[in-house]
């Protein structure tokens, strides 16, 4: 049964066309504060916090455990050397509750970066990063916000080929600009 509804939710998903984020670059990104998990571990995740340390990448996926989404982890996981390197925090996204997100941020996050639950939706809605076509799930949409709060950049598209690629070429072109002497 879990494997029909993985199997029409990937189907789904892949069937939707992708949008475009509607929070514009120079836009100020909502606050927010959400229970996250990173290894395993629970704790809270803050935005302002987080930006505090650097820029943020926050990015958005339907459900824990498909394919896209896992794929998107793996990639993500795989580049959090570089982002640390640039200062960069990464948080993920989803619907999902808390215990299954445990679960995910050890196997497919590989306990390198936090995956954060909004079960009601409120972040995703705040973000305008819904699903089209089944509310109830989050867009593919990445984001990459300052260290100020404005949004740098924002990216939605199902196909999760080029949200790692593009939210990291976004934070280097901001490093560089902010390097100092």
């Amino acid at each position: 049964m879990r494997a029909s509804f993985a199997s029409a939710l990937t189907a789904l998903l892949l069937a939707a066309p992708g949008a475009h984020a509607a929070l514009p670059n120079g836009a100020t990104a909502p606050d927010f504060t959400a229970e996250a998990s990173l290894g395993g571990n629970t704790y809270t995740f803050s935005l302002a916090a987080a930006l505090k340390k650097g820029p943020v990448v926050l990015y958005f996926y339907p459900a824990a455990f498909t394919k896209g989404c896992t794929i998107e982890a793996h990639d993500f996981a795989d580049a959090m050397p570089r982002f640390q390197a640039l200062g960069a925090t990464v948080i993920g996204v989803s619907h999902d509750p808390i215990a299954k997100l445990q679960r995910f941020s050890v196997s497919e996050c590989r306990k390198k970066f936090p995956v954060a639950s909004d079960a009601d939706g409120n972040i995703m809605k705040e973000y305008d990063a819904v699903l089209a076509k089944h509310a109830a799930y989050a867009n593919r949409t990445s984001y990459v916000i300052a260290p100020d709060g404005k949004i740098l950049y924002s990216y939605t598209n199902l196909d999760p080929a080029d949200h790692v690629a593009n939210t990291m070429a976004v934070v280097r072109r901001w490093d560089e600009q902010h390097k100092r002497a």
